[in-house]
């Protein structure tokens, strides 16, 4: 049996493992499909992509082979942060070779990918139909970009390493300008808010409640 996700090597933005539902598409055919940019956090940067698959959805749909969406989860390098020109750049080059439904592009990531969940979804929201950052945080002054674009944001209430008040202050900015905002507070929680987040199947639900809008900001 091949393995359920592919390790992709790519010049121009980051390595990244690709799941694909039917295990074989590797070209653009109907139907396209729900996609998920998966960010991980701090600790799975460097260049083994297996360590990608540590948290995370990159870690459920190795448990999951009928995973009803095409997941992308890019490893970031050692001693960087996201960037979004090469997060943007990935996105492009996946949507080009597979069958990516555009209207159905959902970001989500944790504690640093949470961060970089914020920040990509803040500066490209026309991109994305809904975003659930975990346990990360954001520039409130954006928040009106996103006012548009359905958020579901998570944190642990106990969490020491990322404050709770990073998301309360990115949810709050999204209330100040009416945005379509959900926010789970897991009261026992410490940084691990992730875990029972993508285990939960509504989030994957609530995705797919979601299309992208043609004007968004």
């Amino acid at each position: 049996m091949p393995p359920l996700q592919r390790h992709v090597t790519s010049t121009d933005s980051y390595n990244y493992l690709l799941f694909l539902p039917d295990g074989d598409r590797n070209e653009i055919q109907q139907p396209l499909l729900p996609t998920i940019l998966f960010l991980h956090g701090a600790g799975q940067r460097g260049y083994d992509l297996d360590d990608v698959r540590k948290h995370g959805i990159a870690k459920v749909v190795e448990q999951q082979p009928d995973f009803p969406f095409i997941v992308i989860s890019p490893q970031c390098p050692r001693r960087e942060y996201w960037n979004i020109e090469r997060l943007s750049t990935l996105l492009d080059e996946v949507i080009a070779s597979c069958a990516v439904d555009p209207d159905r592009v959902y970001l989500t990531g944790l504690s640093m990918g949470g961060y970089g969940t914020w920040h990509l979804a803040a500066a490209q929201p026309e991109r994305f139909a809904a975003i659930a950052p975990i346990c990360g945080g954001g520039n409130p002054q954006a928040a009106g970009k996103l006012k548009n674009l359905p958020v579901w944001a998570f944190h642990g209430a106990k969490d020491n390493v990322v404050p709770l008040s990073e998301s309360e202050i990115m949810v709050s900015a999204l209330k100040v300008h009416d945005g379509n905002v959900k926010f789970t507070v897991y009261p026992e929680a410490n940084h691990d808010s992730w875990t029972q987040t993508y285990n939960n199947p509504e989030l994957y639900e609530w995705f797919l409640q979601h299309w992208r809008q043609q004007t968004v900001g």
